[in-house]
């Protein structure tokens, strides 16, 4: 019996044919035995080298990473555990127990490695390293969490967490989308730093720098609207002012240096200026409901936590035992104080 019999490795694929076998093998090598590669769709040997190493390997029925990953967990992995990596040899399989410790501690429904913790040289381009580092910004800023590095492809999550995650990217973004709904989720979340090394000479990279960079954004921006709505509401609001007080302030200088008047120009400096003003409204009205439904929640959390063991619950309609008796004492009070029932 091994520690990690409950532990799955989940390696997504597409054309990984020069690594996954090194990959399989490191991770066979440190107690996994419950190895699962999904090929995307390889036009190399990537499924049959990943089957002679030893792990099994399921043709996958979509395209991209995070239709890959919806797929595994929910279709193919029954393990309550599930330790997630590339397959490219990035990432070091020694740090695969640091990863699952706070899983299996129960510290954590979530784990991202931090790949900046220990960086080895050429790991990362010099534009994909401050691509990183403006979308974990981004990140905290919109969502109010500070992950480090929620771009990171080394992740342990438990079947059960996973579940209560709406995921729907289908490409790199599944990564920012599972670090958002764990937020949106409240689940708790432990970073623990990893080694990030080097691709090996002779594979290629699938990632597109600039094309899944801004994917990467739209996806953290259109998120924003139930984790954060006055960001959302409020940066389109902000930004609509400022276009609309841009062109007011055209016209005006138009007009006063030249008598030359932009009646449409000014229409549409109106339009966005009122537009912009409705939508900080909005957004200061909806984050309101937002943290007021927050506030439900924990209040419900904390009902639910502090309730004595084997009381009946007063949640969802449901009288507690005290509750009834107070009742049936109120009911045999009233009906000894009816007329019938008098003695002279």
């Amino acid at each position: 019996m091994s520690e990690y019999d409950d532990v799955c490795v989940l390696l997504p694929t597409m054309n990984e044919a020069e690594t996954v076998a090194r990959v399989v093998t490191d991770f066979r090598d440190a107690g996994f035995e419950r190895l699962l590669v999904i090929d995307g769709g390889s036009t190399d040997e990537t499924g049959s080298v990943a089957r002679e190493a030893g792990a099994r390997v399921v043709k996958q029925s979509g395209r991209g990473k995070g239709q890959a990953v919806r797929e595994a967990v929910r279709d193919h992995v029954d393990a309550s555990y599930v330790l997630m990596a590339d397959a490219d040899a990035t990432y070091d399989p020694a740090d695969a127990a640091a990863m699952l410790d706070p899983l299996l501690a129960g510290d954590a429904d979530h784990v991202i490695g931090d790949r900046f913790a220990d960086m080895r040289p050429g790991a990362m381009t010099r534009l994909n390293r401050i691509g990183n580092r403006l979308i974990n910004l981004s990140f905290r800023a919109i969502h109010r969490e500070n992950y480090r590095d929620i771009l990171s492809g080394y992740r342990a999550f438990t079947h059960e967490s996973f579940e209560q995650l709406h995921l729907t990217a289908d490409g790199f973004g599944i990564e920012t989308e599972m670090a958002v709904e764990c937020v949106k989720n409240r689940l708790s979340v432990a970073v623990v730093p990893v080694t990030y090394r080097e691709r090996p000479g002779g594979s290629a990279t699938n990632l597109h720098p600039i094309r899944d960079g801004g994917v990467i954004f739209l996806e953290l921006y259109r998120k924003a609207k139930t984790n954060n709505p006055l960001f959302y509401f409020g940066s389109a609001g902000a930004a609509a002012t400022t276009a609309g007080a841009g062109m007011a302030a055209f016209v005006l200088y138009r007009w006063l240096a030249d008598g030359v008047g932009h009646e449409i120009v000014a229409v549409g400096a109106v339009g966005a200026i009122i537009l912009g003003i409705q939508l900080l409204v909005f957004g200061v009205l909806a984050d309101m409901i937002h943290s007021l439904h927050v506030e439900q929640i924990e209040r419900y959390e904390r009902a639910v936590d502090d309730r004595p063991a084997g009381r009946p619950s007063e949640v969802g309609g449901r009288e507690s035992a005290e509750g009834r008796d107070a009742d049936a004492r109120v009911a045999e009070s009233a009906r000894r104080e009816e007329p019938g029932d008098a003695r002279d």
